[in-house]
């Protein structure tokens, strides 16, 4: 089910349901670029667990609103508006990769409404006393970085350009547009049913423009909240082969959110966690509901 959401502010979220229409509630923050599609397997995993599953499209993304400026901090007035929409009020969330800020943000701001969460691959605060930021990582994410840190301009530009990339590719092509982020566990799992759903979700979010996809460089400015202020329980999954975030980012993240149950995995990668682990998440978060 698809619908939109506005929010305080007059922004329009788009979002879409899935998974068990009278389950318990999940929210899942995916990944950069996003949108609010949601991978086949883990929507049927969810229907068999009795969860519904709500996703929706970041600010800028897909059918929602942009929201220049934003913080990572801010998704927790836009979580907060939809849950009211929806009449929803308690829920488990998770999130990945580029949504694994966005995750801990409701975690540390909605207590009162946020059960459970777990972050999947998320990258750390840039700057984090003790983390060195680019350690292991892919070189393409590292370059574009590193650009966005020095020449705002120039990465914007860059981000054009890599938008028509991404609505240019096939999903046959995927693995060569990603080979310089691709550990040989997502190498082997970037084929088939998940390169489709990449391709197709990301060509969604990007659909608009680039603004979304811009704007989700808020994850390495000031998130905008405390991740010691977190008081809700956590599960925190990283692989040791990640290239797209490094293993380090995990291991930085299990060291200071408190209370965290961390599973630092030696045989998966990025891509992999979305592919074989989402399960594990929601059995994990059924429990906390």
């Amino acid at each position: 089910m698809e619908r939109t959401v506005r929010t305080p502010d007059g922004r329009t979220l788009a979002v879409e349901e899935s998974g068990d229409p009278a389950g318990r509630p999940v929210l899942v923050h995916l990944g950069t670029p996003n949108s609010r599609r949601l991978y086949g397997p883990n929507v049927r995993d969810a229907a068999a667990r009795g969860l519904r599953l709500i996703s929706y499209d970041r600010p800028g993304y897909g059918g929602s609103s942009p929201q220049p400026g934003r913080t990572v901090a801010d998704c927790a007035g836009d979580v907060r508006a939809i849950c009211a929409e929806l009449g929803i009020d308690r829920l488990a969330t998770w999130g990945i990769s580029g949504g694994g800020p966005h995750v801990l943000a409701c975690a540390a701001l909605l207590p009162d409404l946020v059960t459970a969460a777990a972050s999947l691959a998320s990258p750390a605060p840039y700057g984090a006393e003790g983390l060195d930021y680019f350690v292991g990582m892919g070189q393409d994410n590292a370059d574009y970085t590193r650009l966005f840190l020095t020449d705002e301009a120039a990465a914007r530009a860059q981000t054009d350009e890599d938008r028509e990339e991404v609505l240019a590719t096939s999903p046959e092509d995927l693995a060569k547009v990603m080979e310089s982020l691709l550990a040989p566990a997502d190498a082997a799992a970037l084929r088939g049913e998940l390169a489709e759903y990449l391709t197709s979700s990301a060509q969604a979010g990007q659909a608009p423009g680039s603004q979304g996809w811009w704007d989700d460089n808020c994850m390495v400015r000031p998130w905008g909240f405390d991740l010691a202020g977190i008081t809700v329980p956590v599960l925190l999954l990283h692989g040791r082969q990640d290239m797209f975030v490094p293993f380090g980012h995990g291991e930085w993240l299990a060291a200071h959110i408190p209370g965290v149950e961390a599973r630092l995995l030696d045989d998966d990668g990025h891509l992999t966690l979305l592919q074989n682990r989402v399960p594990e998440v929601h059995a994990w978060l059924a429990e906390h509901l």
